[in-house]
């Protein structure tokens, strides 16, 4: 093994270090409350420069952060995905913007962090921006939401709109909450993560098919 490649590991394992303190931190606190001196530290690194070496900016950290979970989440819904075809049942769909999700915080173990990072993130008009590119970015969400708009077509643009912005704020809080909840050792109403993704999925599914009302 050369010096080069030994360096090159190191860095790796430095990069991954601090992704990890940073997502606890940020969960924890806020973005904007965790000084880059603060993810160094928790980190174990010495140099309190080592967040701006590794990543530049916070921002920066942020978008790693988010793309090192979308990664996985993304092969989950590929395979959610490729098994429904052109279903036209509504709760396959949002099942499919889901448990993708959960899955993912399921298969870390606890604690996690992930789902508070995102809440965190999204409120944050700075930087809420980058989950959404995330999101935008995504093949499989984008035919996700192709297949759910086809079982829907009669649904008002204003409130798909809408509703579209409810359903992700209930994905991001309820999740959020749970891990929470987890992490602290308090009780939660459901006993899974597959569980909680199906009371979700039940109520984001009567939320997008309930009536419209139309004004005078």
């Amino acid at each position: 093994m050369t010096g080069k490649t030994v360096r090159a590991e190191r860095a790796g394992v430095t990069r991954e270090r601090i992704l990890a303190a940073a997502e606890q931190l940020f969960a924890e606190h806020g973005v904007l409350a965790v000084s880059n001196r603060q993810v160094s530290e928790a980190a174990g690194q010495g140099n309190n420069a080592a967040v701006g070496y590794h990543f530049g900016t916070k921002t920066h950290l942020v978008r790693a952060i988010a793309r090192k979970h979308a990664e996985p989440i993304e092969r989950i819904r590929e395979r959610m995905v490729a098994e429904l075809g052109d279903s036209a049942d509504v709760r396959d769909w949002v099942a499919c913007m889901v448990r993708p999700v959960t899955e993912h915080l399921a298969d870390l173990g606890s604690p996690t962090w992930y789902a508070r990072f995102v809440a965190q993130v999204v409120t944050d008009p700075a930087l809420r921006a980058i989950i959404g590119d995330e999101t935008r970015s995504s093949p499989s969400l984008r035919q996700t939401v192709e297949g759910f708009n086809r079982c829907l077509p009669e649904l008002p643009a204003e409130v798909r709109a809408e509703r579209g912005d409810m359903a992700r704020q209930l994905i991001v809080l309820t999740c959020a909450d749970r891990e929470r909840a987890l992490a602290e050792g308090a009780p939660t109403p459901r006993a899974t993560w597959h569980d909680a993704a199906t009371g979700l999925i039940d109520a984001l599914v009567g939320m997008w098919l309930a009536p419209v009302t139309r004004e005078p």
